[in-house]
């Protein structure tokens, strides 16, 4: 089985209810995590899927990440693969190879056993270009839904992949999760090697960048780091938040930055807000950000969702009836990742189950989700809830007192109230007692990345999405 080893997002080839499995785990996975949680551990994973659904083997960078996710992951993984499938799935970590006669060491994430065996054959269909520059081929203008939403970013887009170095260099692209700014990047890079097929060009998350500057200083090899950011012609990195409180990573991506611009090199970045809303990054970094084209990607409306569904549906080989796809958008409004989670989920039950795509086989596929939805969790309950469960009062959200054992939990039940409801962030400052969105914006961030360190906190915030969730 031919396979690439570098994304969530990889095609298998066989079955389709293979694929369908391996994906809609991932598409779930990413609904369920924080981002940065989502994209540093589980999105670069790649899987192979027995035909009858009864293994499934994930293949993991190094000795390190693999015990960490068999720790941290490995049975929710199981968990959520098993309720997709409707019963048991054994699990297996696995060392991914480096060399196609390489050995992996594969361990079971329900036996402490391990045991050595051939890892499969990665073929020769990944082209040495692919690997360098890292973008994804099916991620194109064309397979990109145009709305009032991205009309602007998707414009701004094509005009930096035909006359890339000229206006808007650079281009900073942000909005909120899943609406498709990553997908604009690759558009860019795949058109340019369209139009000029030798550029240099590399796709790269922020984490990755800060991942190279380390190990260009443990290895002493900075020139080389130099030589390979400092020469390229196009230059699209994901997430540029990851920065805050890096600063020779800061320093380092600065220097980039000057070498690229005055080479007439470009420069594409996204973030989950506006320059001026970083926090915790350097002025003169942000000035930079902020010196070209500043564009925002909005949630999709609704006609933008169905045409959405639709689209993608038929790129999985499947038919969705326009009311389905209607019924769909209108329970799912967040992003366009949540709505390709829910389009998998009722792909892969509709295959399972071998039944038509109908409005009550999505309400079936989708039960779930629209049971969390119906609920309605309200920031008014998340604060409640919150307040009870670290015996504060509820007035206590709304005040401005500082203290820790009041501070903590405000950030908590915020952080809570950006992950459970449809509010934007100036609308949950605002029931926080009018807090500025940066504020709200602080906490979800702080919270979110000690979710993924603190196990205690983990636990904690699982019991109180339990509680919310019913």
């Amino acid at each position: 089985m031919a396979e690439e080893q570098h994304g969530a997002g990889v095609e298998h080839h066989g079955p389709a209810p293979t694929r369908d499995l391996w994906h809609g785990c991932i598409e779930q996975l990413a609904q369920e995590l924080p981002e940065q949680q989502f994209n540093t551990w589980i999105k670069p994973l790649s899987a192979t899927v027995a035909e009858d659904l009864s293994r499934v083997t994930i293949y993991v960078g190094n000795r390190f990440k693999l015990d960490w996710i068999r720790a941290q992951y490995s049975a929710r993984i199981s968990a959520t693969l098993e309720k997709m499938v409707g019963q048991p799935v054994f699990l297996e970590l696995a060392l991914a190879a480096r060399e196609s006669n390489a050995k992996s060491v594969l361990v079971s994430a329900n036996s402490a056993k391990a045991r050595v065996e051939e890892p499969p054959d990665l073929g020769e269909d990944i082209a040495p270009a692919g690997l360098k520059n890292r973008l994804n081929a099916g991620l194109t203008f064309d397979t990109l839904v145009e709305g009032s939403a991205n009309r602007m970013a998707r414009a701004a887009a094509m005009h930096v992949s035909d006359m890339p170095g000229h206006l808007y260099n650079p281009l900073f692209i942000y909005g909120g999760v899943g609406l498709g700014k990553t997908h604009l990047m690759h558009a860019i890079g795949n058109r340019l090697l369209v139009n000029k097929p030798g550029s240099k060009i590399l796709y790269i998350h922020a984490e990755q960048f800060v991942s190279d500057v380390v190990k260009a200083y443990q290895r002493k090899t900075f020139d080389e780091f130099k030589d390979h950011y400092h020469s390229l012609d196009l230059l699209l990195i994901d997430d540029v938040q990851f920065f805050a409180n890096k600063e020779r990573t800061q320093e380092e991506f600065f220097n980039a930055f000057e070498a690229l611009l005055a080479k007439k090199s470009h420069i594409v970045m996204t973030s989950d807000t506006y320059p001026k809303g970083l926090t915790d990054i350097h002025e003169r970094l942000v000035s930079r950000f902020d010196s070209g084209l500043t564009v925002a990607i909005e949630p999709p409306e609704l006609e933008m969702r169905v045409a959405i569904l639709i689209n993608k549906a038929r790129a999985e080989g499947a038919e969705m009836p326009e009311e389905v796809a209607f019924f769909v958008a209108k329970n799912v409004r967040s992003n366009v990742r949540e709505l390709e989670g829910a389009l998998r989920k009722i792909l892969a039950y509709s295959r399972f189950n071998q039944k038509d795509i109908s409005i009550q086989l999505a309400r079936e596929a989708l039960r779930d989700l629209l049971s969390i939805q119906n609920r309605q969790i309200s920031v008014e309950n998340i604060q409640k809830t919150v307040a009870d469960y670290y015996k504060i009062k509820v007035a206590d959200m709304y005040s401005k007192k500082r203290p820790a054992s009041i501070a903590r939990p405000r950030q908590i039940a915020m952080y809570l109230a950006k992950e459970l409801t449809q509010k934007s962030l100036p609308e949950i400052g605002e029931l926080f007692g009018g807090r500025d969105h940066t504020t709200v914006l602080h906490a979800v961030r702080k919270i979110g990345g000690e979710r993924q360190q603190l196990s205690e906190l983990n636990q904690q915030l699982h019991v109180l999405e339990q509680t919310l969730k019913g």
